[in-house]
């Protein structure tokens, strides 16, 4: 059993198909319609609106932040700036690879790491011995990823800041009318898009204002079957599609490094 992400509310009345996935224990739409098409043309024609809230969300800081970060990840974090994002994945002592995600420098000594399954633990045992905090925001911070050719547009229309300044894999503080957000450019889909990431008590605020704002941009919100449609054609990997973790693996076979 599965329970309601923080767009819930939303997602649920609009959800005609009664198609929902189980993901990371939250239910997600597959398709708000019968037939996805619309909503997968959505994130290439126009703009489309997707929960991503079940990815597990980790904010790291403290004096060895970056030590840790840099100890667990393929990344050399030591090269990253503050405001910058990396795609990256994490390994077991044997360089096999355990899971992928996204590893956002949000201030000097602070990361944000998500991920498709939990690694808490695996970050705390690399930890011991640093002076670092590892808070789990998974349930407190709800995510909703706005892609497509007018999403620029949209967060234009809706959000403070410098839009057209931010940079492919780039984060940046912003507010969508009263609403304190984090914006990054980054995306599943291959095509212009953002992440925003958001306290989980004004997810629904949000949902709203950017259903609002981008209503004469085409905006649609689109399930899973959307997302991994295009995230197939931008050649992204899904774990247990494209690999599998190696704590999970049963035979050595099955395993797989990036230095491969």
């Amino acid at each position: 059993m599965g329970i309601g992400t923080p767009f819930h509310t939303r997602t649920s009345p609009l959800c005609k198909s009664m198609q929902w996935r189980v993901w990371a224990g939250y239910y997600s739409a597959i398709s708000y319609e019968t037939n996805h098409d619309r909503e997968y043309f959505a994130v290439r024609h126009s703009a489309a609106m997707i929960d991503v809230s079940p990815l597990h969300k980790y904010h790291i800081s403290g004096p060895d932040a970056l030590r840790l970060v840099d100890r667990v990840v393929t990344r050399r974090m030591f090269k990253s700036r503050v405001g910058q994002v990396y795609y990256t994945c994490w390994c077991d002592d044997q360089g096999k690879v355990i899971d992928d995600g996204t590893v956002a420098r949000i201030a000097e000594d602070a990361f944000r790491i998500t991920s498709a399954n939990p690694s808490l633990n695996w970050f705390g045992g690399a930890a011991r011995g640093l002076q670092v905090k590892i808070e789990d925001e998974s349930e407190s911070l709800a995510a909703l990823a706005l892609q497509g050719p007018t999403s620029r547009e949209i967060l234009k229309r809706v959000a403070d800041g410098d839009l057209e300044g931010l940079k492919y894999f780039r984060v940046m503080d912003s507010r969508i009318g009263s609403i304190p957000v984090a914006i990054s450019r980054t995306g599943y889909t291959g095509d212009l898009g953002y992440e925003i990431w958001v306290s989980s008590r004004r997810a629904v605020k949000l949902w709203d204002a950017l259903l609002e704002g981008g209503k004469d941009y085409g905006i649609t919100p689109a399930g899973l079957n959307a997302l991994d449609l295009t995230r197939i054609e931008a050649g992204y990997i899904l774990i247990d599609v494209d690999f599998i973790s190696a704590r999970r693996a049963i035979s050595e076979s099955q395993k797989s490094t990036p230095f491969e």
